[in-house]
């Protein structure tokens, strides 16, 4: 049987259909030739955000790693990187606020991030540090969880300079005043000009345990070197009471009216006034001094209770 030759159009369709599967064979190399480029463009604009972002936080721009943390976080909501810079602008800006309701919004946002952050990296000391201060500042009630953290963040050998004096201010809050009393002793240690804030702190907790003569001490070293009037007047106040509870009456009438002559008229001190003169057995100068620190402050409840 003759072979039977293909025709013109058979052969020309032939050659077409060769020649378009060599240009789509080609495309396809070219367009995988390009993947690795168009990863690495992708690749190289992540780090560059990262980057930027770096560069805001630790040049001290948090409210800009904030917004772009956030922004970033959309898309990559786990990423630890992410969270851990969200989480500590947050808490940056929580500590600069002036309004309390915008502290705390800061403050939740913070530990909403970090706590995220714990899930992929749970002994992570910096992120263990911010968290437990972040709960400090979000009142008592919660000052168990930033014992829990700051002691986590010290287990875990991150060394911050104030983790003991956070520590001690949480315990204070809890009412475990020996354990807070520890803590304050760690922070006084290399420590050879501690704070004013610091010093009546622990001269607080040594009041709540009874020893008298140790928050005397702190007392008047808080007062030696103080240059500020509210922690002025706070100190005084505490040696008003620490003095009254020796029995020590007329010096703690002191303390109380040097309260009133160096910062102006103060509820507490007129309250103190009054439990003093009720003590002597003066009730009608006692409750004088009780509606002098009601008229000063409406809500002071115990001033209330004793003149009902």
């Amino acid at each position: 049987m003759p072979l039977i030759r293909s025709s013109a159009f058979g052969a020309g369709f032939r050659r077409k259909r060769i020649l378009k599967n060599v240009l789509v064979g080609a495309l396809i190399l070219g367009f995988l030739s390009l993947l690795p480029v168009f990863f690495l463009k992708i690749r190289g604009a992540s780090r560059n955000e990262s980057r930027e972002l770096r560069d805001s936080f630790e040049s001290g721009a948090f409210e800009a790693a904030y917004k772009q943390s956030s922004q970033m976080l959309i898309k990559k909501p786990l990423d630890f990187f992410l969270l851990t810079i969200h989480g500590f602008s947050a808490y940056q800006l929580a500590i600069a606020q002036t309004n309390t309701f915008d502290t705390l919004s800061f403050v939740d946002d913070c530990i909403w991030s970090l706590r995220k952050a714990l899930l992929s990296r749970g002994n992570d000391g910096r992120v263990l540090y911010v968290l437990g201060k972040a709960y400090y500042y979000k009142g008592s009630g919660y000052s168990d969880l930033a014992v829990n953290y700051l002691e986590k963040a010290r287990a875990a050998l991150y060394r911050a300079a104030d983790i003991p004096e956070y520590l001690g201010l949480a315990y204070a809050a809890m009412k475990d005043f020996r354990s807070s009393v520890e803590a304050f002793s760690l922070a006084l240690v290399g420590d050879a000009s501690p704070s004013d804030i610091l010093l009546l702190a622990i001269a607080q907790s040594y009041l709540a345990l009874d020893e008298i003569d140790q928050a005397k001490a702190y007392l008047i070293r808080c007062l030696e070197i103080t240059k500020d009037s509210k922690t002025t007047a706070a100190a005084r106040l505490v040696l008003g009471n620490t003095l009254a509870k020796t029995g020590d009456i007329q010096g703690a009438e002191k303390e109380y009216l040097m309260v009133i002559e160096e910062s102006g008229d103060n509820a507490e001190a007129r309250f103190q006034l009054g439990e003093l003169y009720a003590l002597a057995g003066d009730v009608t100068r006692a409750r004088a001094e009780w509606r002098r620190a009601i008229r000063i402050d409406p809500a002071h409840g115990l001033a209330r209770s004793r003149l009902n």
